[in-house]
């Protein structure tokens, strides 16, 4: 059933969190920590990727565009065309940057 902006899926928030991210081979990178929401244009901006720690230890987050994550039911995963590496390479920040 579409939701009243006329989607024909929708998902809560708290579903998203924790959810993996994958490279395009299957190879988890990270797991989305945060949504960042426009307050003006209703719209997801960001997924605030989580990677590089163990146990919530040292982990670094970077901001991936949501239009750039596709959901892959078959993995329960979002897939992003980029590798870890280049993930890792990037500038990455605190989860309050």
């Amino acid at each position: 059933m579409p939701t009243v902006s006329g989607h024909t899926s929708a998902i809560r928030a708290k579903q998203v969190l924790g959810t993996n991210v994958n490279d395009t081979s299957g190879s988890k990178i990270g797991t989305i920590e945060d949504v960042i929401l426009d307050k003006q244009s209703n719209s997801i901006l960001f997924a605030v990727v989580a990677f590089g720690g163990f146990l919530g230890m040292n982990e670094k987050y970077h901001p991936i565009p949501w239009s750039a994550l596709d959901y892959d039911p078959g993995e329960g995963a979002y897939v992003v065309s980029f590798t870890k590496e280049q993930l890792q390479a990037a500038p990455a920040g605190s989860i309050d940057d």
